[in-house]
């Protein structure tokens, strides 16, 4: 990973807790199995069809009929279970996933979030998004914070197709912290480096801000 994805990587991490049953969408995501702390008992789920997933397999030691939704080599730890895609997804309709992190490829200041195709290319089809978005219990994207040609991803609406509109509960990115809230897209906290200054540049979704963050304090 580069500096600006293990950044984004090591904060989401802290909103795992131990317990939880914890859906980690294709992509940056998944990087994210790989830090959570050995005290910290959870259970990853992939809506191909398993609870229970390990670290990454050594090289060398990867089987091939253990993988991840996008279709990444994995391991299984103790405990785990195997079941069909019609299960995994009655598991995510039913409300038994208790956090989804998502990767995005846009997120609008009112939790709208564009995560699953960009028009004129090819993709193989929308995966389990859509029913993450709307049967998780609390959704947390993750991305950089703006692209690879320096536009801003936080939209005041987004231009990519959809994939759930006002499903986003916090937005994590290499600058910043964002909450959704009754009252509107909330700045919470600033990444080690980045400024309030920075962030408001770089943003064109309107936001809050917290008066710690007003301060100079982040949270």
């Amino acid at each position: 990973m580069n500096d600006n994805r293990s950044v984004i990587v090591m904060r989401a991490v802290q909103e795992i807790q131990d317990g939880m049953v914890v859906n980690l969408g294709i992509g940056l995501p998944t990087m994210v199995a790989n830090y959570i702390p050995e005290n910290v008992n959870v259970m990853l789920h992939s809506e191909n069809g398993l609870l229970g997933i390990g670290p990454y397999p050594v090289t060398g030691e990867e089987d091939p009929d253990l993988i991840n939704a996008g279709k990444e080599t994995i391991t299984a730890i103790s405990g785990s279970s195997f079941f069909d895609s019609a299960e995994s997804f009655s598991m995510i309709r039913g409300g038994h996933i208790g956090l989804a992190i998502l990767g995005g490829m846009e997120v609008s200041e009112t939790g709208d979030l564009a995560n699953w195709m960009i028009p004129g290319k090819m993709v193989k089809g929308m995966g389990g998004a859509m029913d993450l978005v709307s049967g998780a219990q609390r959704v947390v994207v993750i991305m950089e914070h703006v692209n690879k040609h320096g536009e801003s991803k936080v939209k005041r609406a987004c231009t990519l197709p959809l994939t759930g509109q006002r499903v986003v509960d916090r937005l994590i990115t290499d600058l910043a912290v964002f909450d959704f809230t009754k009252d509107g897209m909330v700045l919470v906290e600033l990444q080690p480096g980045a400024t309030l200054e920075e962030v408001r540049s770089k943003t064109d979704a309107s936001f809050k801000t917290t008066t710690e963050l007003e301060r100079g304090v982040t949270c």
